[in-house]
């Protein structure tokens, strides 16, 4: 597969490739064959740093730099106490990759959105800049496992809010060129209640063309249902549990998590208590119940730390992961399963991302439709 996404790059290929049809990039990355590393008569914890050394968490959700932005000094690689994350919990939890969030607060919107956004991008790079013992800045899956084989941890820049476009496709391209990998389609125009506009579709469209992944979570069931008919790539719901098992707006109702598993999507299942439930087990259960209804391969983790949001009893930071991977292989998870919940899942949906990026672009130029052209 590598080989013939390095074939996408060249003319000849290309004219070769116009016109055949590409495989969806949800079929295009299956599951390698696994084989076990841990001993299945050990304590289930020692199971869950076996296997978690091998298969570490990428984790889908971090609200650090917002959470830094606010603090006059501090040592990551030290530790830090005035957060919920630093590298040696990370280290401890054996968290491999992070999405570091670039939500801003609900009052910043419009124009302020734009370089408030590119602000936090900005503030992500220094801070991993001042910690290169621990981190490193990663942009796809390949330098995801090169960071990891390196002993760091990988920084994803992203999701960002809809909002932080300005509604213009030339920002989303230049956000993209900053670092921008996720985008939550909410909080726009565009994408609403009633679902994606036209000019929404086209924003979806770019972003499949450039590479940049969708995040669905707190998205209409609209939205989410014409994400799925007008994107080539997987999505991700970066923090969303069972609605099933709690009524909160963020989680997903089983019908959508099974066209989510259908379209080749994962839903992380946040490490909340609001959205999840006071306990491990609570927290158990809803990954019990999401990989279920949407299937192994559309389920992941996100630790939703430095978020401004309380945490079940014994996951109260970002090195509390084999408590919760404990608590699954007791239930008889297969060790596979659990490698693609931590790390697996997230790696088939940047190759996704990356693959129909490669694809699109052989088909289309970048977009030059405007908002007012297709919305009115």
């Amino acid at each position: 597969m590598a080989d013939l996404q390095d074939d996408l790059h060249t003319s000849a290929a290309a004219g070769g490739l116009v016109g055949l049809p590409v495989p969806p990039a949800a079929e295009a990355f299956p599951p390698e064959p696994y084989a076990p590393v841990s001993d299945p008569d050990d304590e289930p914890l020692a199971r869950a740093h076996a296997v978690l050394a091998a298969h570490p968490v990428a984790d889908g959700y971090s609200g650090l730099p917002w959470a830094l932005k606010h603090l006059p000094w501090y040592d990551l690689e030290l530790g830090e106490s005035a957060v919920d994350t630093d590298v040696p919990r990370l280290r401890e939890g054996h968290v491999g990759a992070l999405f570091w969030s670039l939500h801003l607060p609900d009052a910043i919107d419009g124009d302020r959105a734009v370089g408030a956004t590119m602000e936090q991008l900005d503030l992500v790079k220094m801070v991993v800049r001042a910690h290169p013992e621990g981190l490193r800045l990663a942009y796809d899956a390949g330098q995801a496992i090169d960071a990891r084989n390196c002993g760091r941890v990988a920084v994803l820049p992203g999701p960002a809010g809809a909002a932080a476009l300005g509604d213009c496709l030339g920002i989303l391209r230049s956000l993209y060129a900053l670092g921008l990998r996720v985008i939550t389609l909410t909080g726009a125009t565009w994408a609403s209640e009633t679902g994606l506009t036209r000019f929404g579709e086209e924003v979806v469209r770019e972003m499949n063309r450039l590479g940049v992944v969708a995040d669905l979570s707190g998205a209409s069931a609209e939205t989410i249902r014409r994400n799925f008919a007008v994107s080539k790539a997987p999505a991700l719901c970066t923090r969303s549990a069972a609605r099933a098992l709690r009524p909160h707006p963020a989680n997903l109702p089983d019908d959508l998590l099974v066209e989510l598993g259908a379209a080749g999507g994962l839903c992380m299942v946040p490490l909340t208590a609001e959205q999840t439930g006071p306990t491990v087990r609570d927290v158990a259960d809803h990954l019990d119940h999401v990989r279920t209804v949407a299937g192994p391969e559309s389920v992941g983790l996100s630790g939703t730390y430095d978020a401004g949001t309380a945490h079940p009893l014994e996951l109260g930071d970002a090195s509390c992961y084999p408590r919760l991977i404990a608590e699954l292989l007791r239930r008889g998870w297969a060790e596979a399963d659990v490698a693609l919940l931590t790390w697996g899942n997230v790696q088939r949906v940047l190759r996704g991302a990356a693959f129909t990026a490669r694809a699109a672009q052989l088909r289309r130029e970048p977009s030059t439709a405007t908002i007012a052209e297709l919305d009115g």
